[in-house]
């Protein structure tokens, strides 16, 4: 893997996509995806259940690489068609950030930790990505 990435989007979301092999991100739009290329690791982290929702979830909600291929359009319904790319989801337990605050480069000693977050995508290190599959007892390699 090259680079890793974290993911914002509702658990629903994200559920939907580990269902099909794909992410998407930012309400579909394609530009931050056409960052990520294959082979890199991507972890996605869900501050809610459900989109909209105020729920307090704050979990990591699913771990994988991206698969070889571009960026692509799918078909939601109702003329939307967001951006999406394949991703090798890996079986893994969904799990709470809070324990991992003081932990995580992108958290640790942060008080606003979660500021970055509503950029929706952003490229974490290699140690936090090993970190968020451990404890969601994922196999990463």
């Amino acid at each position: 893997m090259s680079a890793f990435w974290l993911a914002v989007a509702s658990a629903e979301h994200v559920r939907i996509g580990r269902k099909n092999g794909f992410m998407q991100v930012n309400h579909g739009k394609a530009a931050p995806l056409r960052r990520i290329k294959p082979g890199d690791g991507i972890a996605y982290y869900s501050p809610s259940t459900t989109f909209g929702e105020k729920d307090g979830l704050q979990s990591f909600t699913a771990i994988g690489t991206v698969r070889q291929g571009e960026v692509y359009e799918g078909l939601m319904g109702g003329g939307f068609t967001p951006a999406r790319r394949d991703v090798e989801w890996r079986a893994a337990m969904e799990a709470p950030i809070k324990p991992l605050l003081d932990r995580l480069d992108f958290t640790a000693g942060k008080p606003n930790w979660g500021y970055q977050l509503r950029f929706g995508l952003f490229e974490i290190s290699e140690r936090d990505f090993r970190l968020i599959g451990e404890a969601m007892e994922a196999r990463v390699a």
